[in-house]
């Protein structure tokens, strides 16, 4: 089984590639959902959140996603302090989520943050989807009804596309001009002909 990751910065149309690829009969986890799925029911998760923020970390069963943001936000080393709680559970759920697709060649992960997590490990190749940045800018302020100084604000806070494209084995180009299908039907095909492992 090849295991892929399908990355890209917001607005570049990485869920939409994940959809693709499903059509293609490439089951797709998406770990950014997963996460928040596990943030909240995943029981080593909760109880190390409780244990660093107290109980009302959860109300009614549920996050409290603003007293998690007031700490995220307040100091640089709180971001670390929670991922090493979360990203651990995620790469073991999809651990357990690529076992259950025995019968798939090909598998992948979507993951928004997949080199900041360090999922960039558990999988045998990376597809970064580009767009150019207006283009991005455009597609997030209309997707999430945001200000374009919100989406530049997101866009700096992640890693730097050409980054992300330096460090990928592949590079899909979303630019609503150069066609998808054929360019995933050539990287499939190579992975499948080359039985791609790093």
């Amino acid at each position: 089984m090849i295991k892929i990751a399908v990355t890209g910065g917001i607005g570049s149309g990485k869920s939409y590639i994940s959809h693709l690829l499903e059509n293609m009969h490439i089951p797709v986890y998406n770990a950014d959902n997963e996460a928040k799925r596990l943030t909240v029911f995943d029981a080593g998760i909760r109880g190390e959140l409780i244990a660093l923020l107290g109980e009302e970390v959860y109300k009614d069963g549920l996050l409290n996603k603003p007293l998690l943001a007031s700490y995220l936000f307040s100091n640089p080393a709180h971001v670390l302090q929670i991922n090493s709680i979360i990203h651990p559970r995620v790469r073991k759920d999809f651990t357990v989520w690529v076992e259950r697709q025995e019968k798939c060649e090909i598998v992948g992960m979507e993951s928004a943050i997949l080199y900041e997590a360090g999922f960039q490990d558990t999988v045998d190749a990376v597809i970064m989807v580009y767009a150019p940045v207006e283009l991005r800018i455009q597609r997030a302020m209309y997707r999430d009804g945001a200000s374009e100084e919100q989406v530049r604000a997101r866009i700096a806070a992640q890693m730097d596309d050409e980054e992300k494209r330096r460090r990928a084995d592949f590079t899909v180009v979303n630019d609503g001009v150069q066609l998808l299908i054929p360019q995933l039907n050539r990287i499939v095909e190579q992975l499948k002909t080359e039985k791609f492992i790093l």
